[in-house]
């Protein structure tokens, strides 16, 4: 009878599929995607929020966000924290702008809100699909850049010098650890291991037993216990500070707008890559997505900001899952329900060190690189990104690179006398970065 019914509420016979199946796609999504749960709040701990909370909220956003995809989209997508948003919300928000923690939660909920807004409507394609190509590969190259700039540093291989960044000695045992993590993501993914970025974070962590840190140490330090009862950190609920926003709606707003952005690029591509590849998408059954996707991911980033965590987003690690056969929501619900397990591995979470945790932002920044092979030819088109690209790279600040590039992009269609291909979207989001670069400068 409960077979009957589950078969019936997933339509998992009707997807050509089984619960065996859609099971295992939920085991190797999970194994593919649990790095978050290390990595997420290893980066948000540079906002200076409690390593112990930031894993709870971590597995309580994936948990939240991959239930809503798996009992109301009933689609084969996994939900959690992104790494692009935990890396603007630490570095760009809290660290450049520098506004509190609570402050940079409020940006977050107000991009979720116009996020879930735009997700009711048709206007989310309308949008994607109108703006400029140019702009969204110097989003993707740019971000990846700057993810894989924070992962150098975190793991020591990139130190502050007279020059900006030097290449650190190889005379210290944990330079080497990093490069070889680094190295171990690249040999797990060409032999298609997987789980692969678990797996090197776990023999990081394992290494770091014995390996000493800077400061002699070694670079793990094991818990008293490693399995413990989960302690929800209530506080995290709904932490935003609205007067301190609009207080700094200047600076803030351009920041909105490009998680706004950021979002509406990178989850609505995995959703349309995964449901594709796993045939509900595209094809005369399924022409166009369910729209109840677009809802439901757009419902997971406010709940990823009301329980303290940063932007909670599609992962494209939902891809495992496809290619494994998985069709329907019920491999999301099994996602979801060992994230929740897992809260109570927390000690053993955040015993793991930052070493471990930074080759995977590298690994993950240089793949986002490689959307540079769709580098337009022209120079008018090309420059753009390369541009936002360079500036990410040498200054750090991601944002001056995004409003550089806008400006520019607008700039060379002024020249070219491309008039038509100036629309009031480049014209809204030109005034914004240039009153951003105003305010910055005045900091």
């Amino acid at each position: 009878m409960f077979r009957s019914h589950l078969d019936q509420f997933f339509q998992i016979s009707q997807r050509h599929s089984t619960i065996p199946r859609e099971i295992i796609a939920g085991l190797t999504i999970f194994g593919s995607m649990a790095y978050i749960m290390a990595v997420n709040p290893a980066i948000l701990a540079g906002a200076g929020l409690a390593r112990h909370d930031m894993v709870m909220t971590t597995i309580a956003g994936a948990v939240a966000g991959t239930l809503l995809m798996a009992l109301w989209a009933r689609l084969p997508l996994a939900l959690a924290p992104a790494m692009s948003s935990n890396v603007l919300f630490t570095q760009v928000i809290v660290q450049q702008a520098h506004v509190s923690p609570p402050t940079a939660f409020t940006v977050v909920l107000f991009s979720g809100l116009c996020f879930t807004l735009l997700s009711l409507t048709r206007l989310r394609l309308k949008i994607i699909q109108s703006f400029p190509p140019s702009i969204v590969l110097g989003i993707q190259v740019a971000i990846g850049a700057f993810i894989a700039r924070i992962g150098l540093v975190t793991a020591g291989i990139a130190v502050p010098s007279s020059n900006g960044l030097s290449f650190a000695p190889l005379s210290h045992p944990s330079v080497i650890l990093a490069l070889a993590g680094i190295l171990l993501c690249l040999l797990l993914q060409l032999l298609r291991v997987p789980a692969g970025l678990l797996i090197t974070i776990i023999i990081l962590t394992l290494l770091g037993l014995v390996v000493p840190g800077t400061d002699g140490h070694p670079l793990t330090q094991l818990p008293a216990r490693l399995i413990d009862w989960p302690h929800y950190p209530v506080h995290m609920l709904a932490p935003f500070s609205f007067g301190d926003f609009f207080h700094h709606i200047g600076l803030l707003l351009p920041i909105t707008l490009y998680m706004l952005l950021s979002d509406f690029f990178d989850a609505t591509a995995t959703m349309l890559t995964v449901t594709r590849r796993a045939g509900l998408h595209g094809t005369k059954e399924h022409p166009e997505l369910d729209p109840r996707a677009f809802t439901a991911d757009g419902a997971a980033s406010i709940l990823g900001a009301l329980l303290g965590t940063c932007t909670v987003s599609a992962y494209l690690e939902s891809l495992t899952g496809a290619e494994t056969g998985g069709r329907t929501g019920l491999s999301a619900l099994t996602v979801a329900l060992l994230f929740a397990v897992s809260c109570c591995l927390w000690p053993l979470i955040t015993a793991i060190p930052a070493l471990a945790t930074a080759p995977i932002l590298v690994f993950v920044g240089i793949i986002m690189l490689g959307s540079l092979t769709d580098l337009p030819r022209t120079m008018d088109d090309a420059f753009p990104p390369l541009c936002m690209l360079l500036l990410t790279v040498v200054t750090g600040n991601f944002m001056l690179a995004l409003a550089c590039g806008m400006l520019l992009y607008t700039t060379i269609l002024i020249v070219r006398r491309a008039f038509h291909k100036i629309t009031p979207i480049i014209i809204g989001l030109d005034i914004t970065f240039l009153c951003y670069m105003i305010l910055q400068g005045q900091l």
